[in-house]
């Protein structure tokens, strides 16, 4: 036999075979003694000390198992928020300018509203879950939502005037923006890599600005706001998240209950703004609302709105607030590059340099803020 029993087994036949060969009386007597002053462990003691290791070692295997499946999970969240924040842009770019369609809250509302209905028709068809909105569970949403509806707008508006390169370099505000939001509402420090690279961040937005050829002020300062906004998104949705299961049936908010809250609350308010900006009587008199392509585009803009919100909370669910907003450093290379190729933007020498600069700056700032935590 090849257990532990089976060994112990083993071993006292020998011993009691020396013990029936010892010839003397006198020599067996000691023997016996000494074989019956000698410890053997019982079945139950080494039952469980083999049992001690298995449980350490399944431990360890659980722990090891578990920590690569979040590992996973943060690394696909962060692919997926990557890939779906950069069609967004360029696509939200086209439809501005290319179609130079004058409506940006308009085509915010439009995608939200897509995303509703697939939300909604899924969750109609028993393919994902839902919670149910309730009133309390709108009233602590409701704060995070309006930041959300003023990310969207300023983004539309600052796309409308901004070159695709120009807006990633300029977001980099929002990850100093975010730093130093973490520090003062959650006590998080930051070491003096991160603190560099955000300096870093800051220069190449300034000199970015001074030597962008198609500078516009209105679109800087929209842009500005933008950031102030996205970084209060990520630094209250967080908090958000884990009050509003508070006040939930289930106890529990996944991602898509989230995104339809967004969306659905975003709705309202956004007919309010177009009424405010006075989007209606453009709308009446465009033609392009008459082209069945836009409409395509449009609607495949709010497929992307879909995502980018399921893919952005996954992502804050798997990390945190800092990470989410450096992570978008990362993806602002081939962004960048893929704006000033589609879109044939005029640049300089030392404006692609800020440009490239800054993007550095970002890759810097994510190692940096990755070894941190």
């Amino acid at each position: 036999m090849d257990s532990p029993s089976g060994e112990r087994i083993i071993i006292n036949h020998q011993f009691t075979t020396s013990v029936d060969q010892v010839s003397s009386p006198a020599r067996r007597e000691i023997a016996n003694r000494s074989l019956s002053g000698m410890k053997f462990p019982s079945d139950s003691e080494e039952i469980d000390v083999e049992s001690g290791r298995l449980d350490k070692d399944r431990e360890k295997s659980v722990r090891s198992k578990r920590g690569l499946t979040l590992h996973n999970q943060a690394l696909l969240s962060g692919l997926a928020y990557c890939l779906s924040s950069c069609s967004m842009i360029l696509v939200n770019k086209y439809v501005l300018s290319s179609y130079d369609f004058n409506a940006g809250i308009s085509l915010m509302l439009y995608q939200n509203f897509v995303s509703v209905i697939i939300v909604s028709s899924l969750s109609f068809f028993g393919i994902i879950t839902t919670e149910p909105l309730t009133w309390r569970l709108i009233k602590v949403w409701l704060p995070v939502n309006m930041i959300f509806v003023g990310m969207l707008v300023t983004s539309m508006f600052s796309l409308r005037y901004i070159n695709v390169a120009m807006v990633t370099v300029l977001k980099n505000v929002t990850n100093v923006m975010t730093a130093v939001g973490e520090m003062y509402l959650f006590n998080k420090h930051h070491d003096n890599r991160v603190w560099a690279a955000l300096f870093l961040m800051i220069i190449s937005a300034i000199s970015g600005g001074f030597t962008d050829l198609s500078f516009n002020a209105v679109g800087y300062t929209w842009q500005f706001f933008n950031c102030f906004l996205t970084a209060s998104y990520s630094l209250t949705l967080r908090r958000v998240m884990d009050t509003a299961k508070l006040v939930t049936k289930s106890g529990e908010l996944n991602e898509f209950s989230m995104v339809m809250l967004n969306n659905t609350l975003s709705l309202p308010l956004g007919l309010f703004l177009i009424f405010v900006f006075n989007e209606v009587d453009y709308l009446s008199q465009s033609p392009l609302l008459r082209l069945p392509t836009f409409w395509v585009v449009i609607t495949f803009s709010g497929f992307l709105g879909l995502a980018i919100s399921f893919t952005s909370m996954w992502f804050l669910h798997q990390t945190g607030a800092t990470t989410y907003s450096l992570v978008g450093s990362l993806n602002k290379i081939p962004l960048s590059v893929a704006g000033i190729l589609l879109f044939n933007v005029s640049t300089s020498l030392e404006n692609s340099a800020s440009i490239f600069f800054g993007l550095a700056a970002g890759v810097l700032f994510a190692r940096a803020n990755m070894r941190a935590i």
